[in-house]
């Protein structure tokens, strides 16, 4: 059966509407019509009958002219009003059908916008979009699957690129490492400008297997189910406890509050994420400072507000913060993500559990970064 296309269900769908707006409206003028004339008719029947046989006078005459003047001007009136009524109750019911047809005739574009939404990056392979009843979208669907075949080959090739490329880095760099420390353990006594040439040597070998481990972690994101019912407020104690050690070194308070939320996900990429924010919010905050992670319901999602007594992150920085390799330099040389990558991970765990991370508030007083997560059903 040869496809209909969009463009003849719409020409289709018009042409019935006119059709009958049309027909209803001639139909219904014309009987309005009819109804005047007949009065002016009975106007003119009843003065003949009253008056039949005998000679009218031209007093009575201009009586019936008067009368039937008068009666003329109230049925152009009434006919004027009839019409507006009329086009008006033919415009509103016509446009209640056209309403209901036009959902039916788009029923079509309706189910592939579906298809679309349920599209994601974890499951570009499984995705096959169809759609056999509009010809235009056939054709779509068509170009759509196959760049969908094709984004999810350069997905694939740029996951395997990054898994082999940090698989094939951490090998020399735990090599390095374990001769560093090989060396340092023989030699009794080592020169000053050796070993402050091995401690550098040590430090940004140290800052490179982070790396190694963090693509590993970003490569294998879509790999990880996420399907946990994950209560917050206990995850969020857990993490203060384990980084309370980090906070007491420069005198930071660290603070929880709010309601107890639960979202879907992976209870071990969630706490990553909290634990990278707060851990952020420890390194860069003034000593003597406060951290504070409260969490409460915002209609229908979970909001989670971390904030901290630093020193603010500069308005021109706020939408580059989450890129990768970005760092943000401030007040007592400090820096924002070590490797530039940490929070760059947190964006992308976030966004896979389809929620939202951004700065809410930041200045010379502190940082107050804001997630928010789908509400658990």
């Amino acid at each position: 059966m040869k496809k209909i296309s969009l463009r003849w269900r719409i020409t289709f769908m018009t042409m019935i509407i006119l059709v009958v707006t049309c027909v209803s409206m001639k139909v219904m003028i014309c009987s309005s019509g009819m109804m005047q004339i007949t009065e002016l008719g009975n106007v003119v029947f009843d003065f003949t009958d009253d008056h039949k046989g005998e000679v009218v006078t031209a007093e009575e005459m201009s009586g019936f002219e008067r009368q039937f003047a008068g009666k003329l001007q109230e049925a152009k009136m009434q006919f004027c009003m009839y019409n507006w009524f009329i086009t008006g109750t033919v415009v509103l019911i016509s446009s209640i059908v056209a309403f209901f047809i036009s959902r039916r005739s788009l029923k079509p574009l309706q189910r592939f916008s579906k298809q679309l939404e349920k599209i994601q990056m974890k499951n570009l392979d499984d995705t096959h979009v169809e759609e056999g009843e509009v010809a235009e979208l056939v054709m779509l669907s068509r170009s759509l699957n196959d760049m969908l075949e094709r984004i999810s080959r350069a997905f694939e090739a740029q996951h395997q690129f990054t898994s082999n490329a940090a698989h094939e880095l951490r090998t020399p760099l735990a090599l390095i490492q374990t001769q560093m420390d090989l060396y340092a353990e023989e030699q009794e006594e080592i020169p000053e400008k050796l070993s402050d040439t091995m401690g550098m040597i040590r430090e940004q070998t140290e800052r490179l297997s982070e790396m190694v481990r963090i693509l590993l972690d970003m490569s294998e994101l879509q790999t990880v189910p996420c399907s946990d019912r994950i209560s917050l407020t206990p995850m969020i104690e857990e993490v203060l406890t384990d980084l309370s050690s980090l906070a007491r070194e420069d005198d930071i308070t660290l603070e929880q509050s709010g309601e107890d939320c639960e979202i879907k996900g992976s209870d071990i990429l969630i706490y990553r994420v909290i634990f990278n924010l707060v851990e952020n919010a420890i390194k860069y905050n003034r000593t003597g400072g406060r951290v504070s992670v409260a969490t409460s319901m915002c209609d229908d999602k979970v909001c989670v507000s971390i904030s901290d007594t630093g020193y603010g992150v500069p308005d021109e920085f706020r939408d580059h913060i989450f890129q990768p390799f970005f760092r943000v330099d401030g007040s007592g040389n400090r820096t924002l993500g070590g490797i530039g990558l940490g929070l760059s991970l947190v964006w992308e765990i976030i966004h896979l559990h389809g929620g939202t991370v951004m700065i809410s508030e930041s200045n010379e007083n502190g940082t107050v970064l804001l997630l928010e997560f789908p509400r658990a059903v």
